[in-house]
């Protein structure tokens, strides 16, 4: 049995409908005081167990108590504050009743998509995303209509609360999730202003991976007899994730792009993210990879909000092998099976490589984390081994291939790390009342004539939706869905760039 993390609960769902129904009176989620509508929702996305965080966090939520909860990436954290803020909301009373805060947009983009697929059974759910780099009109028109959920950044949630556009003064719950995080990123002001300025008596919820003391003080000024909830390694599936040290001459210009290709080509990984610190090593990197034949794409602050989402949907869809990014992706984005993380920079605080590597080896599955090292690095080494307990193993590097990261060709054979599947883009989604299973159903159905495992993972946005395709058959997908209708409507459909 599975613990509800929602990374992949779609592909979950597919898979349940072909087996018989998993019964929630049978215990798990049931035991915690959830209502059988919410029961069966998760029962429905396949998850049974709840993990240890969901089982001690629910019923104190439910409860109405506040918290602070501790616990490692991929815990499902959000699934437990999720499910217990759906439970206690008043759906027929259209005002905001939760605001959630979160430190980047790709966070709140997963948080409020957990939220959807937890209450697709709520009638009339309304939950809004509000968040820097997305333009401010849509978001005042919601507020306008009225929404249940507020799912924001700090700043841009400050800049609806000073507008008067969100009103807290019926918000029964605020969460502020990684809040070392939104520390580490300077939204200290803007969560002092929020939580003072909110109403009292509310139940304020505080997660996070790690507690240093400026969040102690902000739990002791905003917190009502917290319930402090520690959920580790320990509590929960044992990580089979190893932490590698490789040390890296640095004589020379391309010593750590010769050493991360030798490591790509000596065991390809199905999917992979490599961290960097700056925006332009970003760049030079998946240059470089681009020239060895690597399949990679990169992630940073630098894009806007619609680039950003194509590539974490090509990413989690698999059209691409290897994401390059600075510390935008270390937290809160929704990736699976991610099986080897790349620091090719150590970062400069311990605290960000442990989010960095809590993307792999997540709940028992087996996980690499290696770390590029110069003679430069040793202060930041004896960091990160004081922060993780334990020493990084140190191994000698694969052999290295010299590359030229300025061409657009290499003299070696190009890394194995080509992509299995394309992303097909088709111009509706959500607002156009778009499912996942219409899009599957159009494409297996009688008419489409696509099997199973030939579709992967499907993304629904607002306007929007992309879908991953078996490589080789996107074209024949293109004309298929263009040809036909999806629920009855045309839409655009063509390949993702």
């Amino acid at each position: 049995m599975r613990g509800l993390s929602l990374g992949s609960c779609y592909q979950a769902s597919i898979t349940m409908n072909h087996s018989a129904p998993v019964s929630p009176a049978d215990g798990g989620f049931a035991t915690l005081g959830l209502s059988p509508t919410l029961c069966q929702v998760v029962a429905e996305l396949g998850f049974v167990a709840p993990t240890p965080v969901q089982a001690r966090a629910i019923p104190l939520l439910l409860a109405g108590r506040d918290l602070i909860g501790q616990s490692t990436t991929g815990s499902g954290k959000t699934a437990a504050f999720a499910l217990a803020i759906l439970q206690r909301l008043k759906r027929g009373k259209r005002h905001p009743q939760a605001l959630i805060l979160c430190p980047t947009r790709e966070l709140c983009a997963q948080v409020a998509r957990d939220f959807r697929k937890l209450g697709r059974r709520e009638a009339d759910l309304q939950v809004l995303i509000v968040s820097g780099g997305q333009p401010m009109k849509p978001q005042l028109a919601a507020l306008e209509l009225g929404v249940h959920v507020v799912v924001g950044t700090p700043g841009r949630a400050l800049d609806h609360i000073v507008r008067g556009s969100l009103d807290l003064s019926r918000v029964a719950t605020i969460v502020v999730d990684e809040a070392d995080r939104m520390l580490d990123m300077g939204f200290g002001e803007e969560m002092e202003k929020i939580l003072s300025g909110a109403p009292k008596p509310r139940q304020t919820v505080f997660f996070s991976a790690t507690y240093p003391r400026s969040i102690d003080a902000m739990t002791k000024a905003h917190q009502q007899n917290p319930e402090r909830l520690t959920v580790g390694e320990s509590d929960g599936p044992k990580s089979s994730l190893r932490q590698l040290a490789y040390v890296v001459n640095d004589q020379g210009n391309h010593a750590h792009l010769d050493t991360l290709l030798a490591i790509l080509r000596t065991d390809p990984p199905e999917s992979a993210i490599v961290f960097c610190n700056f925006k332009a090593t970003v760049a030079r990197v998946e240059q470089a990879l681009g020239a060895a034949g690597v399949s990679s794409a990169s992630l940073h602050g630098g894009l806007e909000q619609k680039e950003r989402d194509f590539v974490m949907a090509k990413f989690r869809n698999h059209s691409i092998r290897v994401l390059v990014a600075t510390d935008v992706a270390a937290r809160g984005l929704d990736i699976e099976g991610l099986d080897l993380v790349v620091n090719y920079e150590l970062p400069f605080q311990p605290e960000i490589y442990v989010h960095r590597i809590g993307r792999t080896g997540r709940a028992g599955k087996a996980g690499t984390a290696v770390s590029l090292v110069g003679p430069q690095d040793r202060a930041k080494v004896k960091a990160i081994e004081a922060a993780i307990g334990s020493p990084l193993e140190r191994e000698v590097a694969p052999a290295e291939t010299k590359i030229d990261d300025t061409s657009t060709s290499t003299s070696q054979p190009a890394v194995h790390a080509d992509a299995t599947m394309e992303t097909v883009y088709i111009s509706g989604g959500r607002k156009d009342k778009l499912r996942p299973g219409d899009i599957l159903g159009a494409l297996t159905g009688e008419a489409g004539g696509f099997a199973g495992s030939d579709v992967g993972k499907i993304e629904i946005h607002d306007r929007f939706s992309y879908v991953a395709i078996a490589k080789g058959s996107a074209q024949r997908a293109i004309q298929q869905l263009g040809a036909g209708r999806i629920k009855g409507k045309k839409f655009k459909v063509g390949l993702a760039r």
